[in-house]
């Protein structure tokens, strides 16, 4: 697996997934505790309807982390040095080399999940122009009492089943999650503590290009924050980008990670014609 070297010497592992004369290139942020390696269908429908994906484990995260980690699995998704701040900077520093190699001809599309999509609100925020279009699941609007710092797993426990119930309705989720080595159960405030975590709270920037398109795409049920937080943010990127091609997609009944659920083929559908309503050419 390719790496860069980030500004405290870690090394960030990436893949590419590269098809022919890309529709557009889709730069893809995880969540936490998770890694690129779950996105395989993901990735497929995309290179199938034309276009390239890169996506990288992020600090302390997948082969980042276990290299980072000296393979102690029991240490994933701990971020190390820089934390938080140097997370955000090596998902900006693999749109640089994501360029380098796709060059600036062919539209980025940048598609952060979870914390993945807040990290992805900083750095649209910071480098606003770097972007052709932003896509956002299980986002939420980064302020106070719009997103859930309980037991995200409550609403969902049942007998005999995970800790991790909340991410799908397919149990195969779930128990796909439980047997991999290099996820983590640990939350976000558990990897990186509560002032790091609160340093994730931001709004949409004024900066940002009016005619940026713009998806959000989440489930009803999505216990990290949903409809309401998302709508939020919607409005906040409408009101204060002046954004004027901005969607929002609610999945009734849908948890967490859209791109895993029941109905996961309809929501990769509706990503792929967003895409090519404004990127594929006649």
């Amino acid at each position: 697996m390719p790496t860069f070297t980030d500004d405290h010497g870690v090394r960030i592992h990436y893949q590419s997934w590269r098809v022919p004369d890309p529709t557009a290139v889709v730069q893809l942020a995880h969540g936490i505790g998770e890694h690129i390696g779950r996105y395989a269908e993901l990735i497929q429908a995309l290179n199938d309807a034309g276009y390239s994906v890169w996506a990288d484990d992020h600090r302390g995260h997948g082969q980042t982390g276990f290299e980072q980690h000296g393979g102690d699995l029991d240490r994933m998704g701990q971020p190390g040095p820089g934390g938080m701040r140097a997370a955000i900077a090596a998902v900006e520093r693999f749109t640089e080399v994501i360029r380098e190699t796709e060059g600036d001809d062919v539209p980025l599309v940048i598609l952060g999940h979870s914390w993945g999509s807040f990290m992805t609100q900083h750095v649209v925020n910071r480098h606003p122009g770097s972007y052709d279009a932003v896509v956002l699941t299980g986002t939420a609007w980064l302020q106070l009492g719009y997103t859930n710092i309980g037991d995200l797993n409550k609403r969902f426990a049942r007998p005999g089943g995970t800790a991790v119930e909340w991410l799908s309705r397919d149990p195969d989720v779930a128990a796909a999650w439980e047997a991999d080595p290099y996820t983590t159960n640990r939350t976000l405030q558990q990897l990186f503590g509560w002032p790091q975590s609160f340093t994730l709270m931001t709004r949409p920037s004024k900066r940002i290009p009016s005619e940026l398109p713009l998806l959000i795409m989440i489930g009803s049920d999505d216990p990290v924050a949903g409809e309401r937080s998302a709508l939020r943010l919607l409005q906040d990127y409408q009101r204060r980008s002046g954004l004027v091609d901005a969607q929002l997609i609610v999945y009734e009944g849908a948890r967490h990670e859209v791109f895993n659920e029941t109905n996961r083929a309809e929501v990769r559908a509706d990503l792929i014609r967003w895409l090519d309503e404004r990127f594929a050419v006649d």
